[in-house]
C-alpha cells in the first residue's frame, strides 16, 4: 500500500500561523514539544469577539503591544467634539504618552483620521509630554503604508498589526510593530536630563533600592575611581567630572533595581546571562541595553557575573577592544 505523501510534507515555515502536522520534537532542554494546530481567526466578522474585547486584553497586558512597559492612564477617553480615545498610555521611565486606537479588518480612512487627531488633540492638552500615536489593525494595508509615510519626519506613529489564532478551544491574540516612526524619542540618556536628587529615588523606587545601586557603583569604581552616581529624572545615571558616562544607568523599582548595561547583543553575553541565574528581561533594542533586575541581597551572589558584564560595557562604551 501505498504510504500517504501528506504524512512528509514538511510544514510551512514562514508563518506559525498556517497549519502544522502534530510533531513531537525533543527541545534543548530535553522536554518534547507538540506542534499543534492553528487557526487563524478574522475578529472583525467574528460573533464572538469585538474591539471593546480587543481593548481590555491590551489594557490587562500593555506589555504584549510590543512597545516596553507601559502604565495604562485611561480607557475610552472623552475628547471634547472628536469621540473617545480607546486607550492611553504612559512610559514609566520617561514623559512619553501612546495614543492607542483599535480597528478591526484593514485599515480605513476613518480610523486613520481618528489615531492623528486624538494624538493632536492630546499633545495640544499635555504639552508637557511626547505624544505618539499607535493604530492597532488586524490588516496594515499598503495604502495605510503610502499615506503615512507623507507625514515621515512630522508624525510619531506606530502601526501594530494584529493577529488571532486559534488553539483548540484558546485563543491568542499578537501585535507585530510594522511600523516605528518615534522620531528618535528614545530616551537618549547622553541628552540633557533634568537632574533631582538622591531623595526623589528613594521615594519613586525605595532606598533599599538605591542601596543596591551604590554596591553596584563600587564595582564600577573598579574601573574608574571617579565615577559617581548622577541622580536624573528618569534614571540614575553615571557620570565622570560630572559629565555623562553613560555605560549603565539604574532604574530603582520598590522592590528591586533595574540594571541596564548598553551592549551590543550577542550570542555570548546572551549565553552568559542566561547561565548565571539573573534575572534579565528583554533586551531593549532601540537603546542597545540589557536589562537585569537585582533585588536586595542578590548582589552579593551575583557580583562575579555582573563585574564581568558592566566592565565589558565600560570598554565597548569608550570604544576599548
Amino acid at each position: 500500500m501505498a504510504r500517504n505523501p501528506k504524512k512528509h510534507t514538511k510544514p510551512n515555515r514562514n508563518s506559525f500561523l498556517d497549519d502544522l502536522e502534530p510533531t513531537l520534537r525533543t527541545s534543548k532542554r530535553g522536554k518534547a514539544l507538540k506542534y499543534v494546530k492553528y487557526q487563524k481567526l478574522l475578529l472583525k466578522t467574528h460573533p464572538e469577539f469585538s474591539e471593546k474585547w480587543v481593548q481590555e486584553r491590551i489594557a490587562e497586558d500593555p506589555a504584549i503591544l510590543g512597545l516596553g512597559e507601559l502604565i495604562l492612564k485611561d480607557k475610552e477617553r472623552n475628547q471634547p467634539g472628536a469621540g473617545r480615545l480607546d486607550l492611553l498610555f504612559q512610559d514609566p521611565d520617561s514623559n512619553l504618552r501612546y495614543e492607542v486606537e483599535v480597528q478591526l479588518g484593514k485599515t480605513d480612512e476613518s480610523h486613520i483620521i481618528r489615531t492623528i487627531e486624538y494624538w493632536d488633540l492630546e499633545r495640544k492638552r499635555y504639552p508637557q509630554y511626547d505624544h505618539v500615536a499607535v493604530l492597532v489593525a488586524e490588516d496594515i494595508t499598503s495604502r495605510f503604508l503610502n499615506i503615512i509615510s507623507l507625514f515621515n519626519g512630522f508624525l510619531p506613529l506606530v502601526a501594530i498589526q494584529l493577529n488571532a489564532i486559534q488553539v483548540g478551544d484558546h485563543i491568542a491574540v499578537i501585535f507585530t510593530v510594522v511600523l516605528d516612526q518615534r522620531l528618535g524619542f528614545a530616551l537618549d540618556e547622553e541628552e540633557e536630563q533634568e537632574v533631582v536628587d538622591r531623595s526623589y529615588w528613594e521615594k519613586k523606587g525605595s532606598k533599599t533600592t538605591v542601596c543596591v545601586a551604590d554596591e553596584v557603583l563600587q564595582l564600577l569604581k573598579a574601573l574608574d575611581h571617579e565615577l559617581e552616581l548622577k541622580y536624573n529624572k528618569f534614571y540614575i545615571g553615571v557620570a565622570k567630572a560630572n559629565k555623562p558616562l553613560n555605560f549603565v544607568i539604574f532604574r530603582p523599582k520598590k522592590t528591586s533595581l533595574r540594571v541596564e548595561p548598553k551592549l551590543q547583543k550577542s550570542d555570548e553575553i546572551e549565553a552568559m546571562l542566561e547561565s548565571s541565574g539573573l534575572d534579565v528581561l528583554e533586551y531593549d533594542s532601540r537603546n542597545q541595553r540589557y536589562r537585569i533586575r537585582l533585588s536586595k541581597g542578590e548582589f552579593k551572589k551575583h557580583e562575579d557575573i555582573l563585574k564581568k558584564i558592566l566592565e565589558r560595557a565600560y570598554k565597548e562604551f569608550n570604544g576599548y577592544t
